[in-house]
């Protein structure tokens, strides 16, 4: 066979066109006017438009069908659910009938649906009635013969009520003295109030100049500290209210505010003889200096910040365009009286 009649490859024995589809070339084949797949293409492009419009007009048909049931008033589907919808549910209130410091009378019938107030009423009132929370000992006193296990609770600030942080030290620690109970353990946990002193101090000037535009100059030493006093006895009995809430099992009687004479006796009793022991003492030392509140404040209380030379620095309590330099080191040289020194 000759060579003129042989099939000859112009590319590629096979191509492929923008769709993927392989064409198949040889030499003496005129080329198609438009890509062969472009037939089913454009019928695929047809049928998928049709389908479109069809669906839009049933779309635009239900859309004038609901318009004209809105201009009727709505349908009856449609009422009855805003009728369910807005109906209040009406819910039985349960009446605690238990007398204060009994055990809960269980004998009522449970609500439809978890009412905490009324699960939670008079069970705390009976467990202090019963001082189930009081440590258990023999006639004489004595311990427990398997134990027993102590929790002093870290007294919560009187600066303002509890929050999620201390509901969850008291759970921890309820647990772990519940359990101890249930095994047969003396058990003793015992709750109180910090005064807090420089923090409390902190937020009742606040509250003066919030709302009374007043300091505790303003007040005068003996007023100010009533004025103290007050907010200490409204907030300390609402952190005790709210001890209660959360179920805690203190030993109520044991109950203490560290500015208690008992306390405050301890603590002075407690330095005196860490100094005469030697295990305290006064000396030159840097401290951090409060130039608002007039006194020292430990580290725990002071919010450092590491300066690498000379900078300057706002300073609460003064204007904000006063700044002062802080970072340097200012050494002084006085000549000594009648010498060259």
């Amino acid at each position: 066979m000759s060579s003129e009649n042989k099939p000859q490859a112009i590319a590629s024995d096979n191509a492929a066109d923008s769709s993927g589809s392989v064409v198949s070339l040889s030499a003496g084949a005129p080329a198609p006017e438009t890509p062969l797949s472009s037939v089913p293409n454009s019928k695929n492009k047809e049928k998928n438009e049709a389908k479109r419009l069809e669906k839009m007009e049933k779309f635009r048909k239900k859309q004038a069908a609901q318009n004209q049931q809105k201009a009727a008033g709505g349908s009856q589907k449609e009422k009855e659910v805003k009728a369910a919808v807005t109906k209040p549910k009406t819910k039985a209130a349960v009446t605690v009938t238990t007398p204060k410091g009994e055990k809960k009378d269980m004998s009522q019938p449970m609500a439809e649906s978890y009412d905490p107030a009324a699960v939670e009423a008079s069970w705390y009132e009976w467990w202090e009635k019963q001082k189930f929370f009081e440590p258990k000992t023999g006639p004489n006193g004595e311990i427990s013969p398997k134990g027993k296990f102590v929790i002093t609770a870290p007294p919560p600030n009187v600066t303002g009520r509890l929050h999620i942080g201390h509901a969850l030290f008291v759970a921890i620690q309820d647990s772990l003295v519940r359990w101890n109970r249930m095994r047969g353990l003396t058990t003793l946990f015992v709750g109180g109030t910090d005064h807090a002193g420089i923090s409390t101090q902190t937020v009742v000037e606040k509250q003066v100049w919030k709302f009374e535009k007043k300091t505790r100059h303003d007040y005068g030493r003996e007023a100010f500290v009533n004025k103290i006093w007050e907010w200490k006895n409204e907030y300390g009995h609402t952190i005790l209210h709210q001890m209660k809430r959360l179920g805690t099992s203190f030993d109520w009687s044991r109950e203490r505010f560290t500015l208690d004479e008992t306390l405050t006796r301890a603590t002075r009793e407690t330095f005196v003889r860490l100094f005469d022991d030697g295990i305290i003492y006064r000396s030159n030392r840097l401290v951090n200096w409060c130039h608002a509140m007039n006194t020292t404040l430990s580290n725990l209380e002071v919010k450092e910040k590491e300066l690498t030379g000379r900078t300057l620095l706002n300073v609460p309590g003064y204007p904000s365009e006063e700044k002062f330099e802080f970072g340097v080191l200012v050494h002084f040289a006085y000549e000594v009286e009648d010498s060259d020194e």
